[in-house]
């Protein structure tokens, strides 16, 4: 891929990208990750054959690639073994590279991935007692600025491709080893009799997942990588794909107004908004995107987002900075923010989570919990987000590679001291 660059700007202003195509494979090969079904049978055809066999081997990857999570063509057992090798020969099946994975003493796993042109950004699994988060990174580095957000002090460099964002879900289920069991060999017209075991006879399920949830608050603005957010999060949703339901998603936007119509209208997943103040000076400080959409503007758009409802209710992402957003009245503001705008809402209170250099310091605990008594008594619901992965630097707004300061000695030292603690663990 090519070291596509970006137009480093003020994040109070949109940034406008250089666009550039995939630079081609040095072995010629089209990688199939992050292509719909109808892109795939094109290839195909391209490739040389007819349109009705494309058409057919592209549902047939489809299936493989997305929904069963194979990563070598030979695994395709519906697929005879003579086509097989056409396969590898003109495509290949690729993840991001994982140049480090840490595990928080809470159980937070942490991936510092490389995309083919060696950008490296960050992904992050949370499990919890009823479900899993996988937090998705939709960009390389950010261009907003947020002054409270260690990624906001990156430069951005580029927006990540739909296959690079799908492939994090991916290279997640596999860490996770949550594909379906089974080949499904014998149950393909073409199926070869010769390659069915006792695994593929009625062991076919997906059920008791870890990974449950997936949310867009990883490196990046969603909303400035519209199209490759859109096109990644509909093979997450597609039911033949990875199957993931719409209401299991959440986009989170520090307030690209004119494109929040657009994700409830092509996308339709739960939106966060990421708020973190009610006051033009303080948001203007903290969040420099409201210099072009004011907080009124976003909340209008809030009101008007099309998949809102009760039983969907908007969330407002809002940090607790000592001294800056947390008093008494701010909390009044909030409520009335929201009833004004007739908003079905919750409001998410993390804890500033600190990083080196931040110019904030987290609010007392007694604040925190006053701050969220008051918009609960308002019929708000405004929970405590507990931090997690604070030890590996995985919590929310401390999400910045530090792969530029590791040597690859260094970064195989790690891996070979992970792996031996392993070992000596199995006895």
């Amino acid at each position: 891929m090519a070291d596509t660059q970006l137009m480093q700007i003020p994040g109070h202003i949109d940034p406008l990208t250089i666009p550039r195509d995939i630079t081609p494979r040095e072995d010629g090969r089209v990688d199939l990750i992050g292509l719909p079904r109808p892109q795939i049978a094109a290839l195909f055809e391209t490739a040389g054959l007819d349109a009705k066999a494309a058409k057919l081997r592209a549902k047939q990857c489809f299936h493989w690639l997305y929904h069963r999570g194979v990563t070598d063509f030979d695994m395709m057992t519906d697929i005879a073994k003579t086509m097989r090798p056409w396969l590898t020969e003109r495509f290949v099946i690729g993840r991001p590279e994982v140049v480090e994975a840490q595990i928080s003493t809470d159980g937070t796993r942490k991936w510092l991935l490389r995309t083919a042109d060696a950008h490296d950004f960050e992904m992050v699994f949370i499990p919890d007692e009823t479900r899993g988060t996988l937090c998705v990174s939709s960009q390389v580095g950010c261009t907003l600025n947020c002054t409270f957000c260690h990624t906001g002090t990156m430069r951005l460099v580029r927006n990540l491709t739909p296959g690079e964002i799908v492939g994090q879900v991916m290279l997640a289920r596999d860490a996770l080893g949550e594909w379906p069991k089974g080949s499904m060999a014998g149950f393909g017209p073409e199926a070869d009799e010769d390659d069915l075991d006792d695994e593929d006879l009625g062991d076919y399920s997906a059920k008791g997942r870890l990974l449950t949830n997936i949310v867009m608050m990883g490196m990046g603005e969603p909303l400035y990588n519209f199209d490759n957010v859109r096109d990644a999060l509909r093979l997450v949703m597609d039911g033949d794909g990875l199957g993931l339901s719409r209401r299991r998603i959440t986009l989170s936007t520090s307030g690209v107004v004119p494109m929040i119509e657009r994700c409830g209208a092509e996308i339709g997943v739960n939106l966060a908004v990421s708020l973190h103040a009610v006051t033009k000076e303080v948001r203007d400080e903290i969040v420099p995107i409201n210099r072009k959409y004011g907080i009124e503007e976003l909340l209008e758009a809030c009101a008007a987002y099309p998949r809102s409802s009760n039983s969907r209710r908007i969330t407002f992402e809002y940090v607790m900075l000592k001294g800056k957003n947390d008093r008494d009245e701010d909390a009044y503001e909030l409520i009335r923010l929201i009833k004004h705008y007739k908003l079905p809402a919750k409001v998410n209170l993390i804890p500033f989570n600190p990083w080196p250099g931040a110019i904030y310091e987290c609010s007392d605990p007694e604040r925190i919990r006053r701050f969220s008594t008051i918009i609960f008594d308002a019929g708000i619901s405004a929970p405590v987000r507990t931090p997690r992965g604070r030890d590996i630097d995985a919590a929310c707004g401390q999400l910045k590679t530090s792969a530029e300061k590791k040597s690859r000695a260094e970064l195989e030292r790690q891996a070979a001291a992970v792996w031996a603690e392993k070992q000596a663990a199995l006895g």
